[in-house]
């Protein structure tokens, strides 16, 4: 801190001031007074609306736009609340290389290896992962090894050559809780849907070429907005062992259901599932069906109401690994500000989609 208070003229006050300050006091901005930060004269610091620090008076708190601004009357960014993004990027540094040392490590290393190869303290650098990830770095360890298990498993492994190869030291730790690490068991996953059918159905809609595909137990591929050979792509890879059979007019009714949809939501789309993914992913797609038509959650509110509320990475990659678009309504997710994050048919498609079902409800089309 230093040894002298800065010497700056009154702050001329405007009509947002009073808002500003009570963003200050209440360490949350408010999307009333737009982005800014505050610097406190008598301590020479810019800080965040957020900042930890104990309140300033208000007769030493100054109001800026930006960083560049407050810089440029003398103050220096606060080491707390870190105003400036720089401690954040050198934490995502970190935790970036953590991930990439995860994934090409057979064995899950330690945290102590993970933390001192980051240069933090063990307790730091877990929650500095925890922060960014939204799980830790165990969790996210897990998540590596269900993937290469089913990675494994879908070229064709032996599921005792895949779990070994996966980096599992037993078949029973992924028979225990198949739920927990594929969804299914290690077998069905290993035969990419051998013995099953799956039927496919083809038709144009508003937002372009459709296609639906089914097994025995419900639809499990929506896409739309590309090719019919791209589609389909998307769907043999999901299921390539299967056979994949045009369905005739088993699947008309829910062909009708998504075209409609799409030309004119009025309610929500209900068609039988077949669901098949982790059970972190299972969480989160049902988490998405109880959206109500017409609104949006944020992927932080998604994490909440799963019980979650650090894993929102996570949430977006469950969200992008849906294979059911619109049935499970992973569009209804947006950004912390609103934001229309990105979307596997496109963000313009996105928004489309949310216009015509704010559209259906202000008709009175909610369920």
């Amino acid at each position: 801190m230093p040894d002298t208070m800065m010497s700056l003229e009154a702050p001329r006050l405007d009509a947002g001031d009073a808002a500003r300050w009570a963003a200050v006091l209440a360490r949350e901005a408010s999307p009333a007074c737009g982005p800014f930060l505050y610097a406190v004269a008598t301590q020479g610091v810019f800080c965040r609306p957020g900042c930890p620090s104990r309140a300033p008076l208000r007769r030493n708190t100054r109001f800026y736009p930006d960083a560049m601004a407050a810089e440029a009357d003398g103050f220096r960014a606060c080491r707390r609340c870190d105003p400036k993004g720089e401690r954040a990027a050198l934490h995502a540094d970190a935790v970036r290389a953590a991930c990439e040392l995860i994934e090409r490590s057979e064995a899950m290393p330690s945290l102590a290896a993970l933390a001192g190869r980051a240069g933090y303290a063990r307790h730091h650098f877990l929650r500095m992962f925890r922060d960014t990830t939204g799980v830790t770095p165990r969790s996210f360890a897990e998540s590596v090894r269900a993937r290469r298990l089913q990675s494994l498993l879908a070229g064709g492994e032996r599921v005792v050559d895949a779990v070994a190869g996966a980096g599992y030291g037993s078949e029973s730790r992924v028979y225990g809780a198949p739920g927990q690490v594929l969804g299914m068991t290690p077998g069905a996953a290993r035969r990419g849907g051998a013995g099953e059918v799956v039927r496919t159905a083809f038709a144009d809609s508003a937002l372009g070429p459709l296609l639906v595909g089914a097994t025995g137990r419900g639809v499990c591929f929506i896409g739309f907005a590309e090719d019919a050979e791209a589609l389909e792509g998307d769907l043999r890879r999901r299921f390539p062992a299967a056979r994949v059979e045009p369905a005739g007019e088993d699947l008309a009714e829910a062909v009708r259901d998504v075209v409609g949809f799409i030309e004119e939501p009025r309610a929500a789309l209900a068609l039988p599932l077949d669901l098949r993914g982790t059970a972190f992913q299972r969480r989160v797609w049902e988490a998405l069906q109880t959206i109500p038509f017409g609104e949006t959650r944020t992927y932080g509110e998604v994490a909440e109401s799963i019980g979650a509320p650090r894993a929102v990475r996570a949430v977006a990659r469950a969200c992008a690994q849906n294979h059911v678009s619109l049935a499970v309504p992973c569009h209804r997710v947006v950004g912390k500000d609103g934001d229309l994050t990105g979307y596997r048919w496109g963000v313009p498609r996105k928004r489309a989609l949310l216009a015509k079902e704010r559209a259906g409800r202000g008709r009175g089309g909610s369920p």
